[in-house]
Formats: structure tokens, sequence, C-alpha cells
């Protein structure tokens, strides 16, 4: 009979660790970034966040003067993508890292198109109202690019305002993110926390 009990009350205390594991988990704001006074540090990790996408416009398509001719691989924080799909709103924190590739080639055995080259620089962009009171949005634009065959750098100051924010606040359709051009940030937006859109057939 003691042992019956012993083995009843060890699970009931087993659940309740298990539920409260699952309630800080649930509530407990994560910081995927990491601030040295006005500096940003350069974020690690990120290609094990959620993959938003990769945008290109090149110099073909824009007389040869294209503002950011590179691919831009695009990844943001996997509890921001969690928010944004139960919320549809950027909380406190979110941070967007920006690798930028070079176009590599032109020709693949898939036919003509834009290949992927090499690794030339890492960007990123931080919302947070703490830190960033006076910014448009509460955004904040960082760039850890260097020279062509220098490390990138460890840390990073902000861009100024009208150097990133103007461009965001006048085209960017989603709280100065390019939303309409992500469409896997479409697709999550305000659809549920459960909810995960990749697994449903209408995409």
């Amino acid at each position: 009979m003691m042992k019956n009990n012993f083995t009843k009350l060890f699970t009931v205390l087993l659940l309740g660790l298990l539920i409260s594991c699952g309630e800080k988990n649930n509530y407990e704001e994560i910081t995927y970034f990491t601030m040295q006074g006005d500096e940003l540090k350069r974020p690690t990790d990120y290609r094990s966040w959620v993959f938003v996408g990769t945008p290109l416009t090149p110099n073909d398509l824009n007389n040869g003067k294209a503002a950011f001719p590179e691919f831009h691989n695009v990844y943001i924080d996997p509890q921001s993508y969690d928010e944004y799909k139960a919320t549809g709103k950027w909380r406190e924190g979110t941070i967007l890292v920006k690798e930028l590739v070079s176009v590599g080639g032109k020709a693949a055995a898939s036919g003509n198109g834009y290949f992927m080259g090499e690794f030339i620089g890492l960007e990123a962009t931080v919302k947070s109202a703490k830190l960033f009171p006076d910014e448009p949005g509460n955004w904040a634009y960082f760039s850890f690019t260097t020279p062509p065959s220098e490390p990138l750098k460890s840390m990073a100051k902000p861009f100024a305002t009208a150097m990133c924010n103007s461009c965001h606040a006048a085209s960017a359709k989603d709280d100065f993110v390019f939303t309409q051009h992500y469409p896997v940030l479409r697709a999550a937006k305000n659809i549920g926390a459960t909810i995960i859109p990749e697994n449903s057939s209408k995409r």
C-alpha cells in the first residue's frame, strides 16, 4: 500500500513539475541578442532560427545599379515567430538577421537564373521600445559587414535613422517589416500559436 501511495505521490509531483516547466516556457521572454552600451553583439546560431526567405534585386533588372544586388537570407528568432503566429504583431525584443550572399553565377544544370556565390556580409534589425525609444517603430538596424577577406565585426552601432528606417516606414507592409515579400510570414501572421502553417495543404 505504501509503495502505491509513494508511486501516486511521485506521479503527482512529476506532473506538477512538467506543468510548471510548460508554463515557464510559454511565458518567459527569451532574448536572442546582446547589447553592450549602444552596440549590438554579432548574433550567433541564427541559422537554427526560423528561415524566412531570400529576396534578390539583381543588377540585371536595375540598370546595373541595384541598391542591394546580393541575395538576402533572412532569419527570425523563434520566439518572435511564435508570437507573430499568435498575435500578428512583432514583440518587444524581435530580431531579424540578414545574411548577404553574392550572386555566384547565372547558369546551372536546371537552366539560366541567379545562383548563390559566397557569404559577403551580415546585418540585423532589432525592435525594442526600451532600447530604441526614439527610433521609428522602435526598430534599429545594424551591419557587421567588412571589406572582403576580413572577418565580420563582432560589434555594431545602429545606423542613423535616415539610413534604413525611412525606407521601411514608407514601403514595408507590417510594422517596418517587408512581409509582402515573404510568404512564410504572410502565412504565419495571426494564424494561432499552436498551428503549423506549413502542414496545411493550403500552405
